[in-house]
């Protein structure tokens, strides 16, 4: 496989990993099951009717400037 072949398929990884998060979550609910998300520092548990419990408060995500370093402590 060539190089511009795996940055080919590099370049698609988030759009195809975001469709399949979002078939997994649909499947989950429509099974009866209850999902976890995070959303505005807290971890909510959403169930199939809509209804959403927070879990638990996390700290907010850390925006990244595209080519930019993090350092995790």
């Amino acid at each position: 496989m060539s190089d511009q072949e795996i940055q080919m398929l590099e370049s698609q990884f988030p759009s195809v990993s975001g469709s399949a998060f979002a078939a997994a979550r649909k499947q989950a609910l429509a099974s009866g099951h209850s999902v976890l998300e995070s959303s505005g520092g807290f971890i909510y548990e959403v169930f199939p009717n809509g209804q959403r419990k927070q879990v638990k408060a996390i700290e907010r995500p850390t925006p990244v400037t595209l080519g930019s370093k993090v350092k995790i402590r």
